[in-house]
């Protein structure tokens, strides 16, 4: 059989060449594009990719004036922070089926003339969005988007007599994805017909507009991560997500990865562009092909000790700008957990304790409880009260140990027993349960070894005084036959 290659518009079988607009009817449809492999008068379809459409994503936003960025919310007042709304125009997605009701965004009347709100419309055509498809869909999956906008400034775009606008838009999809873009206004060297269509400022903001009524921007510059928070086992590696992408007019400048903890600082990897390499800390590793190749500024971390936990943060900078990603890394170790002895028996009137040690855990929390369970109720845990601990005690490599204590009676225990020590902490997807078996008492004790040994004596004494009574009678037998 023959393979060819089809042509757009084609619905073909049969391994022929088809002509644009040909109709081949064979018992198999085809779709066009596709390249056919035939053997044995086999037809292998490719699964079909999705194709892409270009949809505007809308984000309800806060406009945070420059002389409160970075207030805790609760100490802006109102006059400070305005409704707004971010338009992403054009932004390549899926089209998977569901974007039937995706129409392209119209300025309300009553935004457009509202004093409190501002709508800025940023065109995607230079940089591309990272997690598009999230942002898109967030309101259908029950997520929920953070968006602030601010004004950005830089100390060499402000020394110029030009002064375009800049603004910095940060956005966080239900505490895990982060993005940062960096929103270039209106140009300064525009025409004079495109200055008098930004003449209009917005009443309360001050901010170029459009003639309808909003703020037309360009996506410059864009860093994402896809996490924001992550945990890691002890002895583990991990990879703290940091990206970027750049308009063609602007260029890394350098990379910078900083850890935060308990108020110390520690600069872990910085690269600067045209130096002759980076320098870093032994257990951590960025890849400057990948960083310069594709905006992967990403960092990898081995073997992580409690000492790597902290709040690392991912500075990339180019001539004019930076943008920042906060990671908080948080170090678990799961504990190791031993019960002793792991049998117990005991006589009257004792009282013997178990130990339930836990070793090795990180962080501090950890819950425990002991109970009880006896053969006429194997299937009912009892807890138990009568227990005590110890102090939390630190370890050479930062990890913890604590020992729990519980108390039995010979009065009160039922033998058989079994007492389990169950331990609970973080890095555990369910609790530990280690157990001690409590025997019933031995019946050897003192009183029965002394009615043992009379019961021998008295054993001994009676088949002796038997014996000689039998032998008895044969020696006066052999007496009697001597005479």
């Amino acid at each position: 059989m023959a393979e060819g290659l089809l042509r757009c518009g084609t619905l073909a079988l049969c391994g022929t060449l088809v002509l644009c607009g040909t109709l081949v009817l064979c018992g198999t449809l085809v779709l066009c594009g596709t390249r056919l492999a035939l053997a044995a008068g086999a037809v292998e379809s490719p699964t079909p990719v999705p194709p892409f459409r270009r949809v505007d994503i809308i984000l309800p936003c806060s406009y945070v004036g420059e002389d409160v960025r970075g207030l805790h919310p609760a100490f802006r007042s109102s006059s400070s922070e305005h409704s707004a709304t971010l338009v992403l125009r054009g932004i390549s997605v899926r089209d998977e089926g569901n974007l039937d009701d995706v129409t392209e965004y119209k300025v309300p009347l009553e935004d457009s003339g509202s004093p409190s709100s501002v709508v800025f419309e940023a065109s995607v055509q230079s940089v591309s969005i990272p997690h598009a498809e999230s942002l898109l869909h967030a309101d259908c999956d029950g997520e929920e988007v953070n968006c602030e906008i601010s004004p950005y400034s830089s100390q060499q775009a402000a020394e110029g007599t030009c002064h375009t606008s800049w603004f910095m838009a940060t956005m966080q999809l239900s505490g895990t994805i982060s993005i940062a873009l960096v929103l270039r206004g209106p140009h300064c060297d525009s025409p004079q017909e495109d200055k008098e269509h930004h003449a209009a400022l917005h009443p309360v903001l001050r901010i170029p507009v459009s003639k309808e009524g909003t703020v037309l921007t360009t996506v410059e510059f864009q860093s994402s991560s896809q996490s924001t928070s992550l945990h890691v086992g002890l002895g583990s590696s991990v990879t703290l997500d940091c990206r970027f992408a750049l308009a063609p007019s602007s260029s890394l400048s350098s990379l910078g990865w900083r850890k935060q903890h308990r108020g110390s600082g520690q600069s872990l990897f910085w690269y600067q562009v045209g130096s002759p390499g980076p320098t870093a800390q032994p257990k951590v590793h960025v890849d400057v092909v990948e960083l310069l190749g594709s905006g992967n500024a990403s960092l990898s971390l081995r073997e992580a000790s409690v000492g790597d936990e902290g709040m690392y943060i991912c500075s990339v900078s180019t001539l004019l700008h930076q943008a920042q990603h906060v990671i908080q890394l948080q170090v678990v170790g799961p504990p190791r957990v031993h019960v002793i002895p792991a049998v117990v028996s005991f006589d009257r009137d004792v009282t013997a304790t178990l130990s339930c040690i836990i070793d090795g855990y990180y962080p501090l929390d950890v819950s425990v409880r002991w109970t009880q369970k006896t053969p006429e109720n194997a299937d009912v845990e009892v807890p138990l009260s009568n227990t005590g601990l110890s102090s939390h005690r630190r370890n050479q490599d930062g990890t913890y140990s604590i020992t729990s204590y519980l108390s039995i009676s010979s009065d009160t225990a039922q033998a058989p027993a079994t007492y389990s020590c169950h331990v609970s902490h973080m890095a555990l997807a369910k609790p530990i349960s280690v157990s001690s078996h409590l025997k019933a008492p031995d019946k050897t004790g003192p009183e029965n070894l002394l009615g043992c040994f009379i019961a021998t004596v008295i054993f001994i004494v009676v088949f002796v005084v038997l014996r000689r009574r039998a032998a008895k009678p044969k020696s006066e037998q052999l007496l009697r036959n001597s005479k």
